[in-house]
């Protein structure tokens, strides 16, 4: 048996993950009698944390919401995960989050033993491009409310507006949360349709629990982000296009990883100055509804590309070129203008 320290630290991690523990089975995770759980649980009152129990032979325990945030014990592979998370939070399309994920971020980097924060660093996953997402956002509110749910397999309801502007009450067992291309979504089965669902998270609103527990259902699909992508296949015309980029992957990745599949296309040589250079070259995969989002995400890279396909995305390239080149010509044409007349005169 631990001794009573470290067993009272991993009670409190148990309870930090799961929303109820029925008292039996806590207790055998814990390698404890009943009492000695008791005992445990009394110590972490003392403590400050705010402790929920349920009498009776279904009884349990559930950690409940304070009037403080008392300490979170997490892992090191929880620390790493949450410092990830929050340093691509900084510039996520949620709504009033980017300056508390800053907040948080620097906390618990200032806090992080060396051995840890190297790990941080060195996963490419940090890397986001700067304050442009491109998509709708969602309110943190909104999104901390239905991630809650998912986890605590509690039924939701919500009000939710549909493509065409049709507003309806939903009422759904929540599965998992999608960040997928510049949306979020809530993949949850649908109660009043009977159905499986994916909702847009920017199209909800008013969600609140009902309190009622279910046991999930198995999804039709390999996974909650594979489910989204057939919806939104089977709902819109979309195109898949690649692009060949005159950059290292690692580069690109880098600024437009989250929105695109960068795969490296080794090294070419290619003449400059009458000199032979070994320059790194990439494909640039994406599956938009829009061409235009394309080229915003090309240009994010600032280096020079080919189209591969399709010959649609070549077309609107060259719609972009001549309609950025009438905006430079016309502002060289005011410059000219005056000298141009006093030649003729």
């Amino acid at each position: 048996m631990a001794n009573t320290s470290s067993r009272t630290l991993r009670l409190l991690s148990l309870l930090q993950t799961h929303r109820y523990w029925p008292g039996r089975e806590l207790a055998d995770r814990l390698g404890v009698s009943v009492r000695t759980l008791r005992r445990d649980v009394d110590r972490l009152r003392e403590l400050g944390y705010p402790v929920d129990a349920n009498r009776g032979v279904d009884g349990g325990y559930q950690l409940a919401a304070g009037a403080a945030l008392p300490p979170l014990v997490i892992d090191d592979e929880e620390a790493v995960a949450v410092a990830i998370g929050l340093r691509v939070a900084t510039q996520a399309a949620i709504a009033g989050i980017e300056e508390s994920s800053v907040r948080a971020l620097t906390k618990i980097i200032q806090v992080m033993p060396p051995r840890l924060r190297r790990r941080v660093d060195t996963l490419r996953t940090v890397t986001v491009p700067a304050a442009w997402t491109g998509g709708p956002t969602v309110d943190a509110e909104i999104l901390t409310t239905l991630a809650q749910a998912c986890r605590d397999e509690e039924q939701l309801r919500f009000s939710y507006t549909a493509h065409g502007g049709v507003r309806s009450e939903r009422q759904v067992e929540p599965h998992r949360l999608v960040s997928l291309g510049r949306r979020w979504y809530l993949v949850a089965y649908d109660l009043t349709r009977h159905d499986w669902r994916s909702f847009r998270l920017d199209r909800v609103a008013e969600p609140r629990s009902t309190a009622t527990r279910f046991r999930p259902r198995e999804l039709p699909a390999e996974d909650a982000a594979a489910f989204v992508r057939a919806g939104i296949d089977n709902r819109s015309v979309t195109t898949t296009v690649e692009v060949l980029v005159h950059a290292a992957a690692e580069e690109v990745r880098a600024k437009v990883g989250q929105w695109a599949t960068v795969e490296d296309a080794g090294k070419v040589n290619s003449a400059e100055a009458g000199k032979e250079n070994s320059e790194d070259r990439c494909r640039l995969l994406m599956t938009v509804d829009s061409l235009d989002w394309v080229l915003m995400t090309v240009g994010v890279v600032g280096a020079e590309f080919e189209v591969v396909n399709p010959p649609e995305l070549a077309e609107r390239v060259r719609e972009w070129s001549a309609r950025f080149g009438r905006a430079v010509a016309a502002r060289d044409g005011a410059r000219t203008a005056p000298a141009a007349a006093e030649v003729t005169g």
